[in-house]
C-alpha cells in the first residue's frame, strides 16, 4: 500500500469520525432554532401532508431524534420503557427494552435521545445513563447514578436531555455529594462529580456555554440556577431561583454575555449578565409573566418568544429590558420551536400552528389539529429535512413543510 493511499484512509477516517452527526434535544444548538430552509410560508386547510405516522409507542412524551440513518424515539409499555429505531419511511428497524420508567402521575417516558455518530445516549426516570449502539440497540454501558453517586429522584422522575461536548456526557442525578457530574461518553467512567449546592435535579436540560476563558455548563437545580467550570465541575456561580413545586425544566438562553432563564407557575423569568470569565452573574431584570411550565422560548432579533403556564397566553417580550412587546390569548400552554423566522407552535390543546412574530402582534398562518396518539400534548415538534415531527403519546407523526 502507498503511503500516499495510507494518508488519505487516514485523512478520510479522521474527516468521516469528525463529521459524526448529531441529534439532539431542541435543534443543533439546543435553543429551538432549527436551521432548514425552502419551508412552507403556509399550510393547506388541514395541515401539511402526512407523510407516515408509527403507533404503538406506549406512553410518554419525549421527541424524535432525528439522522439521517433513522428516527430513534422512546416508549413505555406495562411500565417499562423501550427504545424504538425507524427508518425514513417509518418502518420499525428495532426495538429494545432498557429498564423500569414512570408509572405514577405524568406517566411514561420522558427524556429525548442523543444521538451522536453510531451511539445512541439516554438518561431514564429512574437515573439509568444508557449508551446504546445505534445500528442493532445493544446496549454498551450502563451507569446507575442513583446507586454509584447517591442521586435522589424527584416527585415526577428525573427527566434530562443529555448534553456532550465533545468525548464529555453531562447529566444531574441530583446527589447530595453529586448533584452533577460528567463521565466520559465512550465508557461511562467519571471525569469529575460535583456537590454545588448539594440541590437535587429539576428537570431541566443543560446549557453550555463557550467563552474566551472557559467553558461554562449551566442547568437550573431545585432552588437556584448553576454555572459550574465545564472542565473540573467548581461550581463558579448560584443564583436563587425556585418555584412550588421545583420544577424548572426550559433549557436557559444564553446571547452575547446575557443569560435568561424561565421557570412556570407563575414564576416566570429572569435575565442575567455573566462576567466576561464566567465567574459570576448579576440581575439585569425579571418578570413574572412569560412562566412557561416546559415549553421552552424562542429567541429572534432581540425578542423573546414563548408561551405562559399559568398567564395562558403567547408573550412577545425584550431581550434587553423583560417588558412585554404585545401577546396573543391564544395556544398557550404550549412548546416552540422556529425556522426561517417563523414559530411552530404546539398547544396543549392538541393544535400544530404556524406563527409569524409581526413588529407588534403574532400572525396566526395556519392550524391543525394532531389527529393520532392518546395522552399529553407536551412533546416537543423536531424539523428534519424539510419534515416536521410531532409525537402525540403513543403516536408519532411526520408531515412534509417542503414548499416545493
Amino acid at each position: 500500500m502507498t503511503r500516499f493511499l495510507i494518508s488519505a484512509i487516514l485523512l478520510f477516517s479522521y474527516i468521516t469520525i469528525g463529521a459524526q452527526e448529531v441529534s439532539q434535544w431542541r435543534g443543533p444548538s439546543r435553543n429551538g432554532i432549527y436551521n432548514e430552509t425552502a419551508l412552507m410560508k403556509t399550510w393547506p386547510v388541514g395541515g401539511p401532508k402526512m407523510l407516515w405516522h408509527f403507533d404503538g409507542l406506549g406512553d410518554g412524551h419525549s421527541t424524535a431524534a432525528v439522522t439521517g440513518s433513522g428516527v430513534y424515539i422512546t416508549g413505555m409499555t406495562d411500565g417499562k420503557g423501550y427504545l424504538f429505531a425507524l427508518d425514513q419511511n417509518g418502518n420499525l428497524r428495532w426495538k429494545k427494552e432498557y429498564g423500569p420508567e414512570w408509572t405514577e402521575s405524568h406517566f411514561g417516558v420522558r427524556s429525548t435521545p442523543l444521538v451522536i455518530g453510531d451511539r445512541l445516549y439516554l438518561f431514564s426516570s429512574f437515573g439509568v445513563l444508557f449508551c446504546f449502539n445505534a445500528t442493532n440497540g445493544n446496549i454498551i454501558w450502563t451507569v446507575d447514578t442513583f446507586k454509584e453517586y447517591g442521586g435522589r429522584n424527584i416527585t415526577w422522575g428525573v427527566t434530562e436531555n443529555l448534553l456532550y461536548d465533545g468525548d464529555v456526557l453531562y447529566c444531574a442525578p441530583g446527589g447530595r455529594d453529586a448533584s452533577i457530574i460528567a463521565v466520559n461518553r465512550n465508557t461511562g467512567k467519571m471525569i469529575w462529580k460535583s456537590k454545588a449546592n448539594g440541590e437535587k435535579s429539576a428537570y431541566c436540560s443543560p446549557l453550555l456555554i463557550t467563552l474566551a476563558k472557559r467553558k461554562v455548563l449551566v442547568t437550573m437545580m431545585e432552588t437556584s440556577v448553576h454555572g459550574l467550570d465545564a472542565s473540573t465541575g467548581t461550581l463558579l456561580w448560584s443564583y436563587k431561583h425556585s418555584t412550588d413545586p421545583w420544577v424548572s425544566p426550559n433549557t436557559p438562553v444564553y446571547n452575547d454575555g446575557y443569560l435568561y432563564c424561565t421557570s412556570g407557575y407563575g414564576l416566570g423569568g429572569v435575565m442575567l449578565n455573566m462576567s466576561t470569565d464566567g465567574t459570576g452573574v448579576t440581575k439585569v431584570w425579571e418578570n413574572s409573566y412569560l412562566d412557561p411550565k416546559m415549553g421552552g422560548v424562542i429567541v429572534l432579533d432581540g425578542r423573546i418568544y414563548g408561551g405562559g403556564d399559568r398567564n395562558r397566553k403567547i408573550f412577545c417580550i425584550d431581550w434587553k429590558t423583560g417588558k412585554e412587546i404585545y401577546s396573543l390569548n391564544q395556544l398557550a400552554p404550549c412548546n416552540v420551536i422556529s425556522d426561517e423566522g417563523q414559530l411552530y407552535v404546539y398547544s396543549e390543546r392538541g393544535t400544530v400552528s404556524l406563527v409569524k412574530p409581526e413588529a407588534s402582534s403574532f400572525n396566526i398562518i395556519s392550524t391543525f389539529n394532531v389527529p393520532l396518539g392518546a395522552g399529553t400534548h407536551w412533546a416537543h415538534l423536531v424539523i428534519n429535512n424539510k419534515r416536521l415531527f410531532v409525537r402525540h403519546g403513543t403516536s408519532l407523526m411526520v408531515y412534509d413543510i417542503n414548499q416545493n
